[in-house]
């Protein structure tokens, strides 16, 4: 640890390390007015990437196993599981249908507003808090969506008491919240594919580009994420139901807003990561780090 004169001396001979033109990884803390730059990938399995505040960056030792408190990764472990039950239980159901100048009629899922704020969610806990956090995130909606799904089926098959208010509300009742096994199971396998290969990618292109370019990532990663995401769910949900050609235009619509959605959002998403980093004092590399799906260790 530098002693307390030292450390005020770096601080004042240098700047916080902002959101630079090429890196797009602001950490906020102390650094020389060189710059802010990643170390050389290589060497043992490494950590988390801090600034040290005595010129240089480093990266934490995976050995250090100390639990980290953070100030808001819980807050938006909530706002993701929220965002996701909402836009699955809520909107999924409804076909909205606006017109729009030069293209005309277009007809598209209400969900489709809003289900995409959880790739910037899964994009903003990878950047910041590295992909085995995102990956229980992850979990957490999944097990959220399982217990939803689970008491929507309970909820909707209870025999409903006899009178005439129940029999209206029973029927719709059963219109939003009695979607079939193959709707369920399409939207749950979906959304757990799609959102670890979203995570995957921006992981290893964080590691590739060493930290820089973060707008290409959040776009690249869900462009792979949504591909992977919106082909599953409608084909499982929908193939053999719908004629082929309509299940492709349908897909293929989806696809191109939710994409089109991340692109327009990114200068909010690049800011909220910048600001994390600042906060949290973090901006993990998953350098070393097992990527398989199926474990909660971070």
């Amino acid at each position: 640890m530098l002693a307390a004169s030292s450390r005020k001396h770096i601080v004042k001979a240098g700047r916080l390390c902002g959101l630079e033109s090429d890196t797009g990884s602001p950490c906020g803390l102390p650094v020389p007015t060189e710059g802010h730059r990643p170390l050389a990938d290589g060497g043992p399995a490494l950590g988390p990437r801090l600034c040290c505040g005595a010129g240089s960056c480093a990266r934490t030792n995976a050995m250090n196993t100390s639990p980290r408190s953070y100030k808001y990764y819980d807050l938006i472990m909530a706002a993701f599981v929220c965002v996701l039950l909402c836009s699955n239980l809520i909107g999924a159901a409804k076909a909205a249908q606006v017109t729009l100048p030069l293209i005309g009629t277009v007809t598209f899922g209400a969900d489709l507003l809003f289900f995409p704020i959880s790739y910037i969610f899964s994009d903003i806990l990878t950047e910041v808090y590295g992909y085995g956090r995102d990956r229980r995130v992850v979990w957490a909606g999944f097990g959220a969506l399982i217990f939803a799904a689970f008491m929507s089926f309970v909820v909707v098959h209870l025999p409903p008491a006899k009178n005439g208010f129940m029999d209206v509300y029973q029927t719709q009742l059963e219109g939003v919240f009695g979607n079939t096994p193959r709707i369920v199971a399409g939207s749950i396998i979906a959304f757990c594919c799609g959102s670890f290969a979203n995570s995957y990618v921006m992981a290893k292109m964080k590691i590739l580009s060493g930290g820089r370019h973060l707008w290409a990532r959040t776009i690249g990663s869900t462009v792979i994420g949504q591909a992977v995401d919106t082909g599953l769910f409608f084909f499982i949900a929908f193939w053999g139901i719908w004629p082929q050609e309509q299940l492709l235009a349908v897909t293929l619509t989806q696809y191109l807003f939710k994409t089109c959605w991340e692109i327009v959002i990114t200068p909010v998403t690049v800011r909220v990561i910048g600001f994390l980093k600042r906060a949290e004092g973090e901006d993990y590399y998953d350098t070393g780090t097992n990527f398989t799906p199926f474990t909660l260790k971070v």
